[in-house]
């Protein structure tokens, strides 16, 4: 005699939030457990369910001689297959309804509960999983329930999540049924949970996002947000169109706008400034509040930039323990020194320039490898371990002291030699030819008659290292210009020989 479950199952599905055929599966996967307790398998077992909810499950079995019953599971007899079917012959197979009522024992019953049981956690877990997958990166709105060693259980309806005190800012409290809004960092399945931050950049871009219009509808985009969350956030806007100001739209009128997202992040300051892909322009942007009165490109192969400011806003530019400066340089992707003018002045920057110089007019006729990951052979370790210590290009790598190297982590003094041996054959080092060719040139005049001693030194410029020859033959002393960087040299050589006579 079948079971009418129709109520059971829509008062669960209305109850656990679950599909009705779910609910179903689970029914049949109950007493499926529960039969193979009773009889020690299900193989034989059919669960049938008419459109009215009542639940059916039969046994097949084999009809079989009377003599010939050797396993009552999946056997029967042919007079009682012929009460059951009139027209039942020995070899048919019939179906034997089960009343589970009077057959089922309390163990199959016991078994039947907690596979049910388990089968609803599962799908109730596939579901939540589902749901909230699709939202990372989304707000939230919960409220605190409890917290467990610095981690926040915030109540989310339909389950509760978690917020990590690392994805906590420091300057917000929270109390038992406080109001919670946070962006879903990630779901994990296995345990099901739902991980919440309020420090994440992305937060602060989907609060944007729900009180600007023109940032949801994308008339106004955001290139990148830097933070450190409970003190400052600094955002990077611009506009697809000409008519609309983008820093205006997310200031909104009076500051109506930004003073809601201040507001939800507990008053953390926030600076919205213009984006620019002129670098020189997008870093005076990036130190805002400061005021830049100029930007200077020390080299863009490593992206190092000068910033000058006025000697009164020195530290409104670097922020309190460098703030201010350590996000310009995150939303830059630059190394930005700040100096004042008076620092600037006192500065020597000659032989930055002339670097600069000599990359924008040398490159294009010098060697086309420039990186040393790009070098043919070159151990991937190696290049990792100079990258890592801000030495991405060869040139930078041939102008390192050895005592710069030799306190470099994580490589060794013999990968450097077998690195300077693969940049000697991989590339020709035109600085040192032009050198000499230069030195040739310029001591010409000098050079020994035939059968006269050459008195000549080998001389290293201090400012770019480049060694050239110089005849020291008379010399008292003076001054001489490197022929490569144009750095004024003092000589003394001929003091010094009288002294050592």
């Amino acid at each position: 005699m079948g079971i009418d479950m129709s109520e059971a199952i829509h008062q669960l599905s209305q109850e656990r939030g679950l599909a009705e055929e779910l609910i179903q599966k689970t029914i049949e996967d109950m007493l499926l457990a529960a039969y193979r307790k009773r009889y020690g398998t299900d193989e034989n077992a059919i669960i049938r369910v008419d459109d009215d909810g009542l639940v059916s499950i039969f046994s097949k079995k084999k009809v079989v001689e009377h003599d010939d019953v050797y396993n009552p599971v999946d056997e029967i007899d042919l007079h009682e297959a012929r009460e059951l079917n009139p027209d039942a012959d020995v070899g048919d197979e019939i179906l034997v309804e089960i009343d589970a009522a009077k057959e089922f024992n309390r163990q199959s019953v016991q078994l039947a509960k907690q596979t049910a049981r388990q089968s609803i956690k599962g799908i109730q877990k596939d579901s939540l999983y589902s749901e909230f997958k699709d939202k990372v990166g989304e707000i939230i709105i919960g409220y605190y329930q409890r917290e467990r060693t610095g981690t926040i259980y915030v109540d989310l309806g339909k389950t509760e999540g978690i917020l990590p005190k690392k994805f906590q800012s420091q300057r917000e409290t929270y109390h038992v049924n406080d109001r919670i809004k946070a962006l879903i960092k990630e779901v994990n399945k296995d345990p099901f949970q739902v991980v919440l931050s309020r420090t994440d950049p992305d937060f602060v871009r989907a609060i944007f996002e729900l009180e600007v219009p023109e940032v949801y509808d994308k008339t106004v985009e955001i290139h990148k947000i830097v933070r450190e969350a409970g003190y400052r956030t600094k955002l990077a806007v611009y506009s697809n169109r000409d008519d609309v100001d983008p820093v205006g739209a997310c200031v909104g009128l009076k500051g109506v706008r930004i003073q809601a997202v201040i507001k939800e992040l507990e008053g953390e300051k926030i600076d919205i400034l213009k984006y620019d892909p002129d670098p020189k322009r997008f870093i005076k942007n990036a130190l805002s509040p400061a005021e830049v009165r100029e930007v200077i490109v020390l080299s863009e192969k490593s992206k190092k930039a000068l910033a000058v400011v006025s000697d009164n806003i020195l530290s409104l530019a670097i922020g309190k323990q460098g703030l201010n400066v350590r996000l310009a340089n995150k939303l830059t992707d630059w190394m930005i020194d700040v100096k004042t003018e008076t620092q600037f002045n006192e500065m020597d920057i000659a032989a930055e320039s002339r670097r600069a110089v000599s990359e924008l007019f040398g490159d294009a006729d010098t060697e086309e490898l420039s990186r040393i990951s790009e070098l043919p052979g070159v151990d991937a370790a190696v290049a990792q371990a100079l990258l890592d210590n801000e030495i991405d290009y060869i040139e930078d790598f041939l102008e390192l002291s050895q005592e710069k190297l030799d306190a470099m982590e994580n490589i060794t003094a013999g990968q450097i030699e077998v690195l300077r041996a693969l940049i000697e054959e991989s590339i020709e080092i035109v600085e040192a030819e032009e050198a000499e060719g230069y030195a040739e040139e310029e001591f010409a005049g000098d050079a020994p008659a035939e059968g006269e001693e050459e008195n000549v030194e080998e001389v290293e410029c201090p400012e770019c290292h480049t060694k050239f020859a110089l005849d020291v033959g008379g010399s008292s002393g003076g001054t001489i210009n490197c022929p490569n960087c144009g750095a004024e040299l003092e000589l003394s050589y001929g003091e010094e020989e009288e002294q050592e006579e």
